[in-house]
């Protein structure tokens, strides 16, 4: 069980570190409508991510093992692809990350909705946090949860903290947000090469 809890931890941390329109999002409403306003948004995951699991997952639990094996291995060449992305951000960060200012209209609703629409989403769960679950899930429902509740746990208290410090704190919220996608890097590295070994050696 708690291996199932320490991976969902890690990868719900990293998913919330990770640049992207949605984390742009809140962080532009942090600093223009300052962090009590904007937390809530941390919660919008619920609203999009759902559909995509319930998805992913019916598709993988239909898939016999040898192919959810082969599905490991890739799910480990895209983490540490994402591993990758996480780095180059960290090493190119005054570059790569500006957050655009969303119109004023931009709801977190279609902040939410935009994920849905996004490949990106899919993607991930069918191929890094979607096997995972199933193998949870399939070995006692409790470990399925659990493994849900690391990941939106650390997903949503990460979000909070990264709209908190930009809210309050503007001068260091790039710091922290830079020093995250470091530890995003180093956690996806680990664990893109934990699925390589499940999925070569089983």
């Amino acid at each position: 069980m708690w291996l199932f809890l320490i991976q969902g931890i890690g990868f719900g941390f990293a998913a919330a570190s990770q640049p992207g329109p949605f984390q742009a999002f809140l962080i532009s409403q942090a600093l223009t409508r300052g962090w009590k306003r904007t937390l809530p948004g941390a919660l919008a995951p619920f609203l999009s991510d759902g559909p995509i699991i319930l998805l992913s997952v019916l598709v993988l639990s239909q898939l016999p093992d040898w192919v959810q094996r082969i599905l490991y291995i890739l799910g480990g060449l895209f983490i540490l692809y994402l591993a990758f992305g996480a780095y180059r951000s960290w090493r190119d960060y005054d570059k790569s990350i500006a957050p655009s200012n969303p119109a004023n209209n931009q709801t977190i609703f279609k902040a939410a909705m935009t994920n849905v629409l996004s490949p990106g989403a899919y993607i991930f769960w069918m191929f890094a946090t979607g096997p995972i679950l199933v193998q949870g899930w399939r070995e006692t429902p409790v470990y399925g949860i659990v493994f849900l509740a690391g990941f939106y746990l650390a997903m949503i208290s990460t979000l909070a903290l990264i709209i908190f410090i930009f809210g309050s704190a503007s001068a260091l919220g790039p710091k922290l947000n830079r020093t995250m996608l470091l530890i995003s890097a180093v956690a996806l590295s680990g664990f893109g090469l934990y699925q390589l070994w499940k999925g070569i050696f089983g």
